[in-house]
């Protein structure tokens, strides 16, 4: 979620009108939305850019998206291991996909959370070589998130590769954590995404970012034992104050109070508290914000539905 018009983030786009863009276009990366591979392949060669393939599909059958941040400048596009990334003088752009199955479950340490350790130590890896030391926002996407396998729910194996490689370059896993979301997707049949389970977008900075937390819920880094090993790293948002303008980035927001998801049973009323958790953020953002004015209705959506049968209900509310 972002204020509306500013500079780095570009906006959402469908696959067919990016494909129609000038190739001139200076995009910094992006994030698409569809089950349909070649799709994105042909969105990466045609505009150079780092594109993270997350296999959702929208629920409204209509055309796939494409979430769109640009350069602000001149950029240079490369790969650092399994990272494409692009780069200009204020920001980096990043997408990895890690390839689960190269790894092998250990006793204490699962074939997931190896690849979220490898993938995270390679993106502290790179922007300390490439001076971005500030990290704006991660996007975390993984098959069968809450599936459990060798005793632990995907989830929380994630998190703990994750925690391991913040704790080993130092980076901070409470008080100013990135914000950062994690969402699951059914496990494909697909040429692509037999190879590839766990995907991350990440973008970094020169600029430092403000975390932002809510009153009305524990921050995440805080949560009790009963959610897993460790605690998830993120926090509910970040503040980016640019040169003229600023840049609030919302985590994934869901019914939470406290620690404890609220009306499980009713998708209407979990969407209400979700909004209610929205303004609240923004509440705090504002408080934090010298230029901006952060509302409800300046902010771009973009809603995950567990069940498609639900879609209309929250769509309507």
């Amino acid at each position: 979620m972002t204020q509306k018009k500013l500079s780095l983030f570009g906006g959402s786009y469908t696959v067919s009108a990016l494909l129609q863009t000038s190739s001139e276009r200076i995009l910094s990366g992006g994030l698409c939305f569809t089950l349909n591979d070649q799709d994105v392949h042909s969105i990466k060669t045609r505009l150079s850019a780092p594109i993270l393939h997350v296999p959702i599909e929208r629920l409204d059958a209509r055309e796939a998206l494409c979430e769109c941040w640009n350069s602000s400048g001149k950029s240079k596009t490369d790969i650092a291991g399994d990272i494409h990334y692009k780069e200009d003088d204020d920001i980096l752009f990043g997408v990895l996909h890690i390839n689960e199955s190269v790894f092998t479950s250990t006793e204490n340490n699962t074939a997931l959370q190896q690849a979220a350790e490898s993938a995270y130590t390679q993106i502290f890896t790179l922007l300390e070589q490439k001076n971005y030391p500030h990290i704006f926002r991660f996007w975390n996407y993984m098959a069968d998130i809450n599936a459990e396998n060798e005793g632990l729910e995907r989830y929380r194996q994630f998190n703990l590769g994750r925690h391991s490689a913040f704790k080993a370059f130092n980076r901070k896993i409470m008080g100013n954590a990135p914000a950062a979301c994690a969402l699951g997707f059914n496990h494909i049949d697909s040429n692509y995404y037999s190879k590839s389970c766990l995907s991350v977008a990440f973008i970094a900075g020169r600029v430092p970012a403000k975390a932002i937390e809510n009153p009305r819920q524990i921050s995440a880094y805080q949560y009790p034992e009963q959610y897993g090993p460790v605690s998830p790293t993120f926090s509910r948002a970040s503040l980016i104050k640019l040169i003229d303008s600023e840049l609030l980035l919302i985590s994934g927001t869901a019914s939470i109070v406290g620690h404890a998801t609220q009306h499980v049973s009713d998708v209407v009323i979990q969407a209400r508290e979700a909004m209610t958790n929205i303004e609240a953020i923004l509440e705090q953002a504002n408080r934090n914000s010298v230029k901006a004015n952060f509302s409800l209705d300046s902010l771009h959506y973009r809603v995950y539905v567990r069940h498609k049968e639900h879609m209309l209900d929250v769509q309507h509310e």
